[in-house]
């Protein structure tokens, strides 16, 4: 059995923000502490998760409340760290929020649990585990344009080629939002004094008053994408689950593109992907 406890591996010191709070608040942590969510805490208590993926899919929303998800899954300090790597690799989320006696405690994330990875030698190869299908980005590409085709294909990461279709890097939610900035305008709504509803309104000329409001929205820039891309560091699909894990760790990335002999891409491997490597480990540990 692997013996290891939440509360060896979790983080102790967390950023977190609170309600009522604004996008702001927010954005301000995940930049300054280089992370990719938050706990969100009212009152002393844990009431939800926001992520960077909240921001993005929720430009124009500028409050913590309603850009967060509510009663988030929690693990306590003595659970066991599989049992954290199968709630995270389950609900396809990237961290847990540690609860103890209802308080705030630490935060478990799919980086801590990789640690663990690296350190149990799991040899068996990448192949069973990366993904195949991949959504690739052409790094002249605008970055506005690469954050939607990211969205629509629900991925926080994508590896991008040149125009040989060589592969020159890599781009993830946390370059967008490193790239991105806050957008003030005056928007004009046009609100009419009749009520639609009355019998006389198709014949009576309908009095309009012009409503300005401001809005405030998360915009990437105006950049092709090589501007925000990483170098890319590669897999090979007989690389093994702990080298790829060091790998991970030592270079502060959840991702590597898989590459063929001829450095052709093969598709990705997440550190998500590497939990259920652990799992697997687990079952046949204590079988």
């Amino acid at each position: 059995m692997i013996d290891v406890l939440v509360k060896e591996v979790m983080v102790r010191d967390v950023a977190y923000v609170t309600v009522p709070g604004s996008r702001d608040m927010v954005l301000k942590a995940l930049q300054e502490r280089h992370v990719s969510g938050v706990p969100v805490v009212k009152g002393g208590e844990l009431v939800g998760m926001v992520t960077r993926t909240d921001l993005l899919r929720n430009p124009e929303e500028d409050q913590t409340a309603l850009l967060m998800t509510r009663d988030p899954l929690v693990v306590h300090p003595d659970d066991d760290v599989v049992e954290a790597a199968r709630h995270l690799a389950e609900n396809d989320i990237r961290r847990l929020p540690v609860v103890e006696d209802g308080a705030l405690v630490g935060i478990v994330s799919v980086a801590d649990v990789i640690r663990v990875v690296a350190d149990l030698e799991i040899k068996r190869p990448i192949e069973r585990y990366f993904e195949k299908m991949t959504v690739a980005l052409w790094d002249e590409m605008p970055l506005p344009v690469a954050g939607a085709v990211m969205e629509y294909a629900n991925v926080q990461a994508s590896p991008v080629i040149d125009s040989e279709l060589k592969l020159v890097g890599i781009v993830s939610d946390r370059d967008l939002i490193n790239a991105s900035v806050i957008e003030d305008s005056v928007e004009m709504s046009d609100m009419s004094s009749a009520n639609d509803e009355d019998e006389w309104t198709w014949e009576s000329t309908r009095d309009t008053l012009n409503f300005y409001y401001g809005v405030s929205r998360i915009s990437l820039r105006k950049i092709p994408v090589k501007q925000a891309m990483v170098p890319a560091v590669t897999a090979i699909k007989t690389s093994e689950v702990s080298e790829c894990a060091r790998v991970m760790m030592r270079k502060g990335i959840d991702q590597l593109p898989v590459v063929t002999a001829h450095q052709k891409l093969a598709g990705m491997l997440k550190d998500s992907d590497l939990l259920w490597a652990l799992i697997q480990h687990s079952l046949e540990a204590g079988a």
